[in-house]
This record gives C-alpha cells, structure tokens and sequence, in this order.
C-alpha cells in the first residue's frame, strides 16, 4: 500500500511537471529585429525585401503574419529605423526559421538584391534583435482590432526595464495581475506582451499597443492615469520602484505589414 502511494505521488508529480512545461511551451516567441538605415534608398530596398521576398517566405514556412513598422514623422529617429516583428510558436520554431529561408528556392530568388546586395551599398547600417516570450496572461500575439487606415495609425511600442531582476518580476508580475487588463478596458487593441529573452535592455519588458491617432493615443494614456485599478497597482509596496527606464516608439505600419 505504501509503495502503491508512493507511486501515485510519484506520477501526479510527474503530471504537474508535464502540465507545467506545456504551459511555457504555449508562450509565443518573437523576433524584434530592428534596422538601422541611412538613407532612403537603403530604406527603399529594404521596403522591397521584406515586401516581396521576405513576408512571403515567413508565410510559406510557418509564420502567418509579420509586422513591419517605421517611426511616425514626429519621432527624431523618423527614416531612420525599421522594426520587423517575428512571432513564433516555439524556441524551435525560431531555430529552424532561418535554415527554412535558405532552403527555399523562390525567397532566394526574389531577394536577391538585397541577399547579395554589395558591401559598399549595403541595405541597412546595422540590424539589432531581441529575442521576447509572450507573458503567462497573454501568451499569443494578436493582430490590432482596428479599422481605420494605416497610415494614421499610432501603434506604441514601449520597453520597460528593471533596475534589478527582482524588480523587473515584480513588474512582470503587475502586468499579469491586472495592467494588462486596464489596456484591453481602455480599447488600447495589444499586438503584444513579452518579457525578454536576450537583447540589449535586459532585464526588460516589451509590449505593444495599437490607437487610431495621436489625439486617441494621448486620451487613452489620459484615462490610464486616473483609471482606479491602476492607481490601487501603484500604491502597492511590492509594484514600487520597478521601472528604471522607460523606452517608448511612437510607430506606424507599413502597407504591407500583416499587423
């Protein structure tokens, strides 16, 4: 009887541990690659790249949709950067993806300007990534609920980082418990919730909001600040102090982007 408990115990364990390692595995991966350019016809051939040779490529190999995005004109790096956002099922997923482009005949074939492009015209000054996880309480990206036309759109990337890593669980930890909530409450449409993996700004937190215009942007952040759950957060000992720098991307989608 005793040995028979044991073992019972044994495999309920087991269960838990199983259960517990399909949950991560049900969190997003993404890419966010951001390029550096200097001028437009570097901006220009990566336009071409990613339209016509590289977003078909994603989807023909497993991703189904691709965000590209450019600082709206007020912002002081406008024409200066391109954001591509790559969202994956699994760290497999993304191990495999580029050995999949390589591989595929007809992404070789309508990118080559830009594949073999010559080291003194190059299509970008430099590339910079960051590998992100989906948090617990929204694992999945999703594509903004919005209507209107792309170009007046706002959509907001922000990083938060953590002045240690215990602080940046705590504010992990705020935003699964509540803050995501007030977003959706507001209308703010998420693209996205992620803590990151590896990048340049660890420890760090990212996500992505979508607004039909700046006026819109600005009242949501307007009721954000007076929204009572979020000022019950804020005054919450163990959510204090755990921002050290705040990051924010005013940005728009390409025509071509799928989100």
């Amino acid at each position: 009887m005793k040995q028979l408990k044991t073992l019972s115990l044994g495999l309920f364990v087991l269960c838990l541990l199983l259960s517990s390692n399909l949950m991560a595995q049900k969190r997003d991966i993404y890419e966010l690659k951001t390029y550096h350019i200097t001028s437009p016809e570097q901006e220009q051939m990566l336009d071409s790249y990613l339209e016509k040779a590289f977003i078909p490529a994603a989807h023909r190999n497993g991703v189904a949709k691709v965000g590209v995005f450019k600082p709206i004109a007020s912002q002081p790096d406008a024409g200066q950067k391109v954001y591509v956002f790559i969202p994956f099922k699994s760290l497999d997923e993304f191990e495999a993806f580029e050995g999949k482009l390589l591989k595929d005949q007809t992404f070789l074939k309508d990118g080559d300007a830009y594949i073999n492009a010559a080291f003194d015209k190059p299509p970008y000054k430099r590339i910079e990534t960051a590998i992100l996880r989906g948090m617990s309480e929204h694992p999945k990206f999703a594509p903004s609920k919005l209507t209107n036309d792309k170009k007046d759109r706002v959509y907001e990337l922000r990083s938060y980082e953590g002045p240690t890593e215990r602080l940046y669980r705590q504010k992990v930890k705020m935003f699964n418990s509540g803050e995501m909530e007030i977003f959706d409450r507001l209308g703010c449409s998420p693209i996205f919730y992620a803590e990151t993996i590896a990048g340049a700004n660890m420890p760090n937190l990212m996500y992505m909001t979508t607004h039909e215009n700046m006026e819109v942007r600005n009242e949501h952040w307007k009721q954000f600040g007076v929204d009572p759950k979020w000022i019950e957060m804020r005054d919450i000992d163990e959510y204090k102090n755990t921002v050290s720098r705040n990051d924010t991307r005013l940005l728009y989608p390409t025509e071509y982007s799928d989100l």
